[in-house]
């Protein structure tokens, strides 16, 4: 994803947490496929399901379902800012005599689409969807560094930590800390993938999924470190958060970068609130006595796209999101939940390989956790103050 040019943390160390968070989300990663059948003739098919294994029938669900839905949520409010943006941007290259449109008007266009798409009714029904998003991925982000690379470095480029009070460079550290977690989100969606993959004991669903997620994360690898390294070569400390936003040349091959961008979060979107569409319609209907239906579906979901695109359109504050939820919700899905139910289920012995790692990532997760939680929620009330909402 283009936008993964951090405002905070610079070259050496930028890379450094972003290659200890590809290694180690990528390791929880397989612990979560692992976990999946766990318990001979059991398949945890969603988070919360394992979280009730791990930490019992009470506790699971506290532990586990708010930092999954935090994630989920988070992820599709960020979607609605970046979909309406990048659709902004595509508009006012392809069409440089229309009149131009208030970024609001953007996101609430976006925003539109998905109370349609959101009726399709399962994960599986917006595979093809997803594909795509996929693929838009791998192309936007090489358009993003390809462009970096042919722009060359901009006059008088500086690499320099950007002066600042101590205060707010670290705020802005511990923000871009968050914003990298943000790029490790599939731990909140694995399972639920998984349970879709048919599983027999001599083929378990591990092994087609494990081959899946070393895939995804190949193609996460080479969109992430190009475009943030290029990015950041190319502009300096003045990069932006979304290096397409800062390209202009060749016109069409930035506005079809920003299309696919737009293509992308549109499959994403959709992917991240299927378990949620779920949860809220099991619970109108059993708590609520709402008879089972479409109604019940256009209600439900119409009501969640709806609430995700008016956060959007009033706090479209892209990387300040982005380090906010990144370090609240992402963190504890992606990097140090998996350890702990590991070290709860499996009880590798101390001092091993397996259990200084787990506990490596629980130390590593916390601080992350912390840090770019109050940075990224610092940089939201910072800019909210100087923000004219709804322009």
């Amino acid at each position: 994803m283009p936008w993964l040019t951090w405002d905070g943390i610079y070259m050496g160390p930028g890379t450094m947490v972003l290659v200890i968070s590809w290694v180690t989300t990528l390791n929880t990663m397989w612990q979560m496929i692992n976990l999946h059948e766990c318990v001979p003739g059991v398949r945890f098919d969603r988070y919360i399901d394992l979280g009730r294994h791990a930490f019992g029938p009470k506790l699971g669900p506290w532990i586990v379902l708010p930092q999954q839905l935090i994630v989920q949520v988070g992820c599709d409010i960020v979607y609605m800012v970046t979909g309406g943006k990048c659709l902004k941007k595509f508009v006012e290259m392809a069409c440089s005599h229309c009149k131009p449109l208030r970024q609001t008007f953007w996101i609430l266009i976006f925003g539109s689409l998905h109370f349609f798409l959101s009726q399709l009714p399962d994960i599986n029904s917006v595979s093809s969807v997803s594909l795509a998003a996929a693929v838009m991925s791998l192309s936007y982000s090489t358009i993003a560094w390809a462009g970096s690379l042919s722009h060359g470095r901009i006059e008088n480029v500086s690499y320099a930590y950007k002066h600042t009070s101590s205060a707010d460079y670290m705020f802005r550290v511990f923000n871009a800390l968050g914003q990298i977690s943000f790029a490790f989100a599939g731990h909140a969606v694995a399972l639920e993938i998984q349970a879709t993959i048919p599983s027999t004991p001599e083929k378990p669903s591990k092994i087609l999924m494990w081959k899946g997620a070393l895939g995804a994360y190949f193609v996460n690898a080479i969109c992430y470190f190009p475009v943030a390294l290029i990015g950041y070569w190319a502009f300096g400390q003045d990069v932006d958060d979304n290096v397409l936003m800062a390209l202009k040349r060749p016109g069409w091959l930035i506005a079809a970068a920003n299309l696919m961008v737009v293509v992308h979060v549109i499959g994403s979107y959709q992917v991240f609130a299927m378990p949620v569409f779920h949860l809220l319609e099991g619970m109108m209907i059993k708590r609520m006595n709402f008879p089972p239906g479409a109604a019940v579906r256009v209600v439900a979901r119409s009501a969640y796209v709806a609430f995700t695109l008016f956060v959007g359109v009033t706090f479209p504050f892209f990387g300040d999101l982005l380090g906010f939820f990144g370090g609240f919700g992402f963190t504890p899905t992606s990097y140090f939940l998996p350890s702990i139910m590991w070290l709860v289920i499996k009880k590798p012995k101390r001092f091993s390989p397996k259990w200084i790692i787990n506990w490596a990532s629980i130390f590593i997760g916390v601080f992350i956790m912390l840090a770019s939680t109050i940075g990224g929620f610092r940089n939201i009330v910072a800019d909210a103050s100087t923000y004219s909402f709804y322009t």
